[in-house]
């Protein structure tokens, strides 16, 4: 696939989480969080697994083991509280909280990796706080963040840590099937003991069958996939923009599905956080030509 086609393949993988984000609430109305997380995990990996005989195999060095599982640590953290989040969140407030990830890759990447963020991404951070400010409640004196409000921002955290540890990974040993496949399988077998605990009925996974098989095949399988993909082309930061559009297709579907109903507050603070997104969508590359066109000149 060539390489020009990152930005589309992350915008795709956005569409599938977006609209995924109706059965990650819906699923719950069947079976519990764990059991969600495991047989969509689950699911995704049987997809991916038959890919992985087209892709050459990497170089399991030392090196390669510790980067995978650290990647499939922050993304089974993430993945996990996203979705017992939906227990208590809205779709339409997940769709934009879980995207504040956009703000905190940057961030993210500055401390672990020493890339400085711009007056763009520390604008972008005030903005997006204040974006969470008012999507609580907080500015009319009575806060209803609710704790999926919450764990939705702690799955932000973690998928800004994903988003980084994947991109030097991905850069490093490529083999992005096979990578997708290794985090499905340890988020499964994570999930699964918890999941037992839950213990789902069979009629009650054979109701969720339908929403689980969206969650796996294309919201887990093809979506991650496409990311795992795609960052071996595009830097973290880059990504995480692209694919905050999520929050618009979720919200989208919300609206459409669900019925649900915004008020003023949430969406002003939905509004600030997208902008905070734009900002650091379009304030990166605006400031490159400049430098750029400022160096013709001199020169």
């Amino acid at each position: 696939m060539p390489t020009s086609l990152a930005p589309l393949a992350l915008l795709l993988a956005a569409a599938f989480w977006g609209f995924g984000n109706l059965s990650q609430k819906l699923v719950l109305a069947d079976i519990g969080p764990f059991s969600a997380v495991s047989l969509r995990c689950a699911i995704a990996a049987a997809v991916m697994i038959p890919l992985i005989l087209f892709e050459k195999k990497p170089v399991a060095d030392q090196g390669y083991w510790k980067s995978i599982l650290m990647v499939s640590g922050a993304f089974t953290a993430a993945i996990t509280i996203q979705q017992y989040a939906y227990l208590g969140a809205s779709v339409t407030n997940a769709s934009f909280l879980v995207n504040t990830c956009v703000v905190l890759t940057p961030l993210i990447a500055w401390l672990a990796l020493g890339q400085i963020a711009g007056r763009s991404e520390i604008a972008a951070t005030v903005i997006a706080i204040g974006g969470i400010f008012l999507m609580s409640g907080a500015s009319s004196g009575a806060p209803t963040m609710q704790y999926g409000d919450v764990a939705c921002l702690v799955a932000a955290l973690f998928y800004a840590i994903w988003m980084v540890a994947l991109g030097r990974h991905a850069a490093a040993h490529g083999c992005p099937v096979r990578s997708a496949c290794i985090q499905f399988v340890m988020a499964a077998l994570f999930s699964s003991p918890f999941a037992i605990g839950e213990m789902p009925a069979p009629a009650s996974i054979g109701a969720a069958a339908p929403h689980l098989f969206i969650l796996g095949v294309f919201t887990t399988g093809a979506a991650f996939g496409l990311q795992t993909w795609a960052q071996r082309h595009t830097s973290a930061s880059r990504a995480a923009v692209i694919v905050s559009a999520e929050s618009i297709f979720g919200a989208l579907g919300a609206f459409v599905v669900l019925q649900e109903r915004p008020g003023l507050s949430t969406l002003a603070g939905a509004g600030l956080i997208f902008c905070a997104i734009l900002l650091v969508c379009v304030a990166g590359p605006i400031g490159s030509l400049l430098r750029v066109r400022a160096s013709r000149v001199a020169g």
